[in-house]
């Protein structure tokens, strides 16, 4: 019998796409975190200021939620075991679905294992061959796939340009069977938040249905923080169906579709990444639920998001460097431009003791790579000064290349 061994030539195919990766500097490299405290890290033995997490209001490291986790455990489960629609279904998973419809002010909740699985599994399972789809030119790629995956046509428009939109539409009057309008809530990369309510507006007048991915909006926007939409004041009549995740203001992993209660049915049966995934970890759900909690019940939680978000605005501004992003968001990118030079200031962040997201090609555009600031609840004054110093030293230095 011959051995079984790799094939060198495809160890050599990939080394050379490696190689490419390199001289574009655009290879990754993961990140050593050894522990967390809030925005406290320790990287490789260096204590290091995250602005980089999504965990906007510092739930990942509440001890309410934590305690939850452990009380959790003392059930003597950790995995579900099976797919929800087979055995793996639990009373925390029906709480917490009832609680987040109730926070986004819908009927009915139905949860994923993580935001890319909701949109890959809900896209495909509403649209199809002779469907079609006109989707932002910057959404996320989860939605991008689920775009891809659903068969349907996708016409892609001008980033958050409803007239672009209108014309789309209006040429492609009679081309579909039925349309859907997609797009991201708030662009995770660029921080600005989609105009819903001119998109809504189109939806009626061209017969479309909405499907809104509001992953970094649910829990930080609007007075509730039930989202963008809340933002708009849309909440009497909202997108057809909205996803937000649970691993991002909450702090805790996962995510939901919100609708009315015949479109997660109808879900439940023909989201092939809900009906054909185990189910969430029933101690995560009880977590959740106290995360969901704290953020409905304490504005103080938001508040203090709002104000360290415009006081580090203020300090860059001071500085004279441009953020972009709309300030009600908590994404602050600073535009840099060539791939090298972003990662060799996020390098220089790094030893200065801060970790900052460098963005480079495939999130986003060729040439527009960026730093992507994150801001957390629990992120100080002095943390926030001192980027805006330390950021106002290099940035000069990264774009002259001096």
């Amino acid at each position: 019998m011959p051995s079984m061994t790799r094939s060198p030539a495809l160890d050599d195919h990939l080394a050379r796409s490696l190689a490419a990766l390199d001289r574009a500097g655009l290879r990754r490299v993961l990140p050593h975190l050894e522990a967390r405290h809030g925005v406290s890290l320790l990287v490789q033995g260096r204590p290091v200021i995250d602005f980089s997490s999504n965990d906007y209001l510092g739930l990942a490291s509440d001890p309410a939620v934590i305690d939850s986790v452990r009380l959790g455990l003392l059930d003597g489960e950790v995995g579900a075991g099976a797919a929800r629609l087979i055995s793996g279904n639990r009373l925390e998973h029906d709480a917490l679905e009832r609680e987040l419809a109730d926070f986004k002010g819908a009927a009915s909740a139905l949860l994923f294992g993580s935001g890319y699985l909701a949109n890959l599994g809900t896209l495909p399972a509403l649209a199809d061959q002779g469907d079609g789809i006109y989707a932002d030119e910057l959404n996320h790629a989860s939605l991008i796939d689920g775009c891809r995956l659903s068969r349907a046509t996708t016409l892609v428009y001008p980033h958050a340009d409803p007239g672009a939109l209108r014309t789309c539409l209006a040429e492609s009057a009679h081309r579909f069977r039925r349309r859907w309008i997609v797009t991201d809530g708030v662009f995770s990369m660029d921080g600005d938040i989609a105009p819903l309510r001119d998109l809504l507006m189109l939806a009626r007048e061209y017969e479309a249905w909405v499907y809104v991915d509001d992953a970094h909006g649910t829990g930080v926007l609007g007075e509730g923080g039930r989202g963008t939409v809340e933002h708009w004041g849309l909440c009497e009549g909202p997108p057809d169906v909205v996803m937000g995740t649970l691993g991002k203001a909450l702090g805790v992993s996962g995510a939901f579709v919100t609708g009315t209660d015949t479109l997660v049915e109808y879900l439940r049966h023909r989201a092939r990444t809900f009906v054909y995934t185990t189910g969430t970890p029933a101690p995560l759900a009880r977590a959740t639920r106290t995360a969901l909690e704290r953020a409905r019940t304490d504005p103080q939680l938001r508040d203090t998001l709002r104000g360290n978000v415009s006081r580090l605005r203020g300090a860059l501004a001071d500085r004279g460097i441009a953020v972009g992003g709309d300030p009600a968001t908590p994404i602050l990118p600073v535009r840099i431009g060539a791939s090298e030079a972003t990662t060799s200031l996020g390098s220089a962040l790094l030893s200065r003791g801060f970790l900052v997201g460098a963005i480079r090609s495939p999130t986003v555009p060729v040439n527009q790579a960026r730093l992507r600031i994150t801001v957390s609840a629990v992120h100080t004054a002095p943390q926030l000064d001192a980027l805006a110093e330390v950021l106002g030293e290099l940035l000069p230095v990264a774009r002259t290349g001096s």
